[in-house]
């Protein structure tokens, strides 16, 4: 384990999503009824919550559960507490992300984001079958794309760009 950062949940507070952290009692009802749960026992959104509030930063920030959170809200509307574990996750990876802490698997997709705008290539046969269909090409826009991932910090994560 390594050293407690005291003010983790205080950074956590600040971000937008973290705001209902300490309001969490750890009573379960987020890990019992997480659909991740029932497909990896060990996924466990009331463990991580406890981690961050206890300031195991570097534990939290590179756990890969914390990317593997579906975004179904169910934790969210059964919470007796209300806290919102599902932005709280979105927070948590915020906050890996402009730390240096990303998941490999979405390595890739950020890549394709970057370099065509989406996460896959529109090609010609693609921009056919639209107009066909009466519907307009879709545009290679990955200017737009390169300077969010820039104010964004993301493009530290994009082939190339290290």
């Amino acid at each position: 384990m390594s050293e407690l950062d005291k003010n983790f949940k205080y950074q956590i507070l600040k971000e937008p999503g973290g705001e209902g952290l300490l309001k969490c009692f750890a009573c379960g009802t987020c890990t019992a009824s997480c659909p991740v749960r029932e497909v990896d026992e060990k996924f466990n959104p009331r463990k991580i919550i406890r981690m961050a509030i206890l300031g195991m930063k570097k534990e939290v920030l590179e756990n890969e559960f914390i990317w593997l959170c579906a975004g179904c809200y169910i934790c969210q509307e059964r919470c007796p507490q209300d806290v919102r574990i599902t932005d709280l996750m979105g927070a948590l990876r915020n906050i890996a992300v402009k730390e240096g802490f990303i998941h490999p698997s979405f390595v890739a997709q950020i890549d394709f984001l970057h370099k065509f705008g989406r996460l896959y290539e529109v090609t010609e046969f693609d921009n056919k079958k639209r107009v066909k269909n009466g519907l307009p090409e879709i545009k290679h826009m990955p200017e737009e794309i390169q300077k969010i991932f820039e104010e964004t910090g993301v493009a530290k994560f994009v082939e190339g760009e290290q």
